[in-house]
């Protein structure tokens, strides 16, 4: 007779049938039964993919004024335009590869845009006499001085001439018309400038002007960079301006200094060459004032006298002191000891007896005062207790031992 399949062999013929195995089965018993921890997990994960991933994603170029630079302070609007109109663009990041775009470039342009006032005199001598045209953008007064064009710093633009007018016969400036002039908050986190040159065009007030350029007209000053930049480009005559200034030769060197191009002086200066005058007799003076603060406070001011402290402290005071000291440190053998000792001593006094007297002594006399056994007393007498309450306790009946020698 054949029996019925027992639930066993009903889900191992399921299993068959599924596929699926008794680890299949637990793990997704688990996933059913912690259904948010798992969903927790993924959205961390993803979370920190994310982060991760954009940690490690390569970040666009951010730097002032580059061709590469696609945010409103770069000028990568202005590097395609010129591109598209035959310019080759060279942008090198170091000074040699300048300077060897500049001999390498058909009567070649440089524009230079050195922010951080990197490079030195011989550096820019150099870039100056390789390039036949230089357009410099807001320079420092050492990087003009070391140009010797004769054009000096004049000022800022007024916050009130947002727009300047040509105001000169220059080509360039009359070809681009208007041009935008101080910019309240400017992108490239400065104001536009003036300068004094042989011709200044775009003034402001007075002969200076944002745009600048050299009795030969090899070089031209440019005082704003949101005449270049790609926020403000495509504003007023900015575009024909920045095309007519770097769009005349067919090579195009767009340099920007960064701090890998400083010179390195083989002699650099000391502390002794940068402190001033006065510093060198700082080090004798400050000697000078420790040794007199030595001598003042290290004198010997004699031995140490002992002198009794005019106060007068209770013995209950003391005795609550020390007993709270005993409380908190739960000396209880220690505690013990000492009202056990002063028992002894109190009782040997009242019965007159030798102060050399032993405790078992003490303890047959005061047995056959109060006429009791002596066993019991010394019981008591000698009891150690194992509690906070029991030492109470045993305190009290020693009290009253003692009251009792008293009576008698």
């Amino acid at each position: 007779m054949t029996g019925l399949p027992t639930a066993g062999e009903k889900r191992r013929d399921t299993d068959a049938a599924t596929g699926s195995t008794p680890g299949a089965r637990t793990t997704q018993g688990w996933l059913r039964r912690h259904r948010g921890v798992g969903a927790a997990v993924v959205v961390v994960a993803a979370a920190l993919a994310l982060v991760v991933g954009a940690q490690l994603a390569p970040k666009g170029d951010t730097v002032p004024l580059s061709v590469h630079n696609a945010g409103p302070n770069g000028a990568k609007a202005l590097g395609q335009i010129l591109g598209r109109h035959g310019v080759s663009v060279h942008s090198p990041d170091r000074f040699e590869s300048a300077l060897q775009d500049l001999r390498n470039g058909s009567a070649p342009t440089l524009l230079l845009y050195d922010r951080n006032g990197i490079l030195d005199a011989q550096q820019l001598t150099l870039l100056k006499a390789e390039a036949e045209h230089v357009v410099v953008v807001s320079p420092r007064l050492e990087t003009l001085t070391a140009l010797d064009t004769g054009i000096r710093q004049a000022g800022v633009v007024p916050d009130a001439f947002q727009v300047l007018g040509p105001g000169c016969s220059h080509p360039d400036a009359q070809a681009a018309g208007e041009v935008t002039g101080q910019v309240t908050g400017q992108v490239a986190g400065q104001g536009a400038f003036v300068y004094d040159g042989a011709m200044s065009c775009f003034r402001a007030a007075g002969t200076a002007g944002m745009l600048a350029v050299s009795g030969d007209g090899r070089l031209a000053v440019l005082g704003s960079t949101a005449v270049l930049g790609n926020e403000r480009l495509d504003e007023l005559g900015n575009a024909a301006l920045a095309f007519r200034l770097l769009g005349s030769s067919p090579d195009l060197v767009w340099y920007l200094p960064s701090i890998a191009d400083a010179a390195v002086s083989e002699t650099g200066e000391t502390l002794d060459d940068l402190a001033p005058d006065w510093a060198r007799f700082l080090g004798p003076w400050l000697l000078l004032v420790a040794a007199t603060a030595v001598a003042w406070r290290g004198r010997r001011h004699g031995p140490l006298v002992f002198e009794p402290l005019p106060v007068v402290v209770k013995a209950v005071e003391t005795a609550e002191g020390r007993a709270r000291l005993y409380q908190d440190s739960r000396a209880l053998d220690q505690a013990r000891d000492n009202l056990r000792a002063g028992l002894l001593v109190r009782l040997s006094g009242k019965l007159r007896m030798d102060p050399a007297a032993t405790a078992e002594e003490i303890v047959s006399a005061v047995a056959r005062l109060l006429h009791r056994d002596p066993a019991e007393i010394r019981a008591l007498i000698n009891e150690r207790p194992t509690s906070e309450a029991r030492l109470v306790a045993w305190s009290q009946a020693l009290d009253k031992l003692e009251k009792e020698v008293k009576i008698r």
